[in-house]
């Protein structure tokens, strides 16, 4: 592994509420409110979960945030400041709301955009406290902006999922028969955070067998037994950003039909990846790797033995965000942009196959993040 790319700075948190603040005045959005999650991580650097406490950052269309905060979570909040040092209080008794309200006063704001994460309790009461307010979708703000990597972003991404490739190729050594996939899931853990990652932020998916058609995995424990499907969906996060990739081979000599249609899920992600352009939209990479699947007897659309699900989904501070690609999405494709791309193909009762890899839009076309694997017998080359 190259050394660990550098976190993200302080002026690269100016810089995004910048890219904000001019998406604000082309939407004609006078104020955002950003509560705890990735969003506020994303624009001012304050790492702060949602919960039902309102804590989180207004911005305008011009200056710093504002942060609103719990009376007694002050202190810890200014400890985690990158960007500004306004901090408005509320106690215990007191409404959050208000303090919303009265900035969308001092601000003369009539249009205010909420992070999609927003939680409607939130929602609910600064409609009570600013009744005149008109609520607009945060699309075209918040998620334009953070859908969009820039360099730095990007080369921590690239890392990430350079060390879960790694790890995935030690669990494909590792395996034996008789083990656990609860047991091979907290090794990809340990790998992981031995290799660099943030602690706490890893995820692993692991299946053998019929259950590989759960595109979400299995129920209890299982193991693994010579002949298995072997479905592996693992990940981390290094400086808050994410990995995710997922490998299907087979443990121990595949039978036609395995090597059948892991073929066809070959083919499906390697169509989707061609359609993925600058300016495409996202539903053509989804149609893409569907043809593939239909064109061999699956499906058609969601149904299965198929792919019932998107094709792929958008990677950043959250495992799962925009661009989402899946039919009816007409978002273009755009620069910046990283995604999966993970036609699974689920045959319950049988089995699944799911290849995922991620891919970055560039100006002329795309490139993948990872390597594919290459065959059933040669999953990582």
């Amino acid at each position: 592994m190259p050394p660990q790319p550098p976190a993200i700075t302080a002026e690269d948190h100016r810089q995004r509420i910048d890219c904000l603040q001019r998406r604000m005045a082309e939407q004609n959005v006078d104020a955002v409110l950003l509560p705890g999650g990735a969003s506020l991580r994303y624009f001012t650097g304050v790492g702060w979960g949602i919960s039902e406490r309102l804590l989180g950052a207004m911005i305008g269309r011009e200056g710093d945030p504002v942060y609103v905060a719990p009376a007694f979570e002050e202190p810890k909040v200014r400890q985690l400041l990158r960007v500004g040092d306004a901090v408005r209080v509320w106690q215990e008794e007191e409404s959050p709301y208000r303090l919303v309200a009265q900035l969308l006063s001092e601000w003369r704001a009539e249009k205010l955009a909420f992070d999609e994460a927003t939680p409607w309790a939130f929602v609910a009461g600064i409609r009570s406290e600013a009744p005149s307010i008109e609520l607009v979708d945060p699309v075209g703000t918040v998620a334009a902006c953070r859908a969009v990597k820039s360099p730095a972003e990007i080369a921590i991404i690239r890392w990430a999922m350079g060390l879960t490739l790694d790890v995935h190729r030690r669990v494909h050594e590792m395996l034996r028969p008789g083990m656990t996939n609860t047991e091979i899931a907290a090794a990809a853990d340990r790998m992981h955070r031995e290799g660099g990652a943030d602690g706490g932020n890893t995820f692993s998916i692991v299946a053998f067998a019929d259950q590989t058609a759960y595109p979400h995995g299995p129920e209890g424990e299982q193991t693994l037994r010579d002949g298995d499907t072997v479905l592996v969906d693992i990940g981390c996060a290094v400086h808050g950003y994410q990995s995710d990739l997922t490998r299907t081979y087979v443990f121990g000599e595949p039978t036609e039909r395995q090597r059948q249609l892991w073929a066809v899920e070959h083919e499906a992600q390697q169509a989707a990846f061609d359609a993925a352009k600058p300016g495409a939209p996202c539903s053509d990479v989804d149609e893409a790797a569907r043809a593939v699947i239909a064109k061999h007897g699956f499906g058609p659309d969601y149904k299965t033995p198929g792919l019932p699900h998107r094709t792929g989904h958008g990677l950043g501070l959250e495992c799962h965000e925009r661009p989402y690609l899946v039919r009816r999405n007409d978002t273009p494709l755009t620069p910046g942009n990283i995604a999966s791309i993970e036609p699974t193909l689920c045959v319950y009762g049988e089995m699944g196959v799911r290849l995922e890899d991620h891919f970055l839009v560039t100006e002329s076309g795309a490139e993948w993040l990872t390597k594919p694997s290459e065959s059933i017998d040669k999953p990582f080359g």
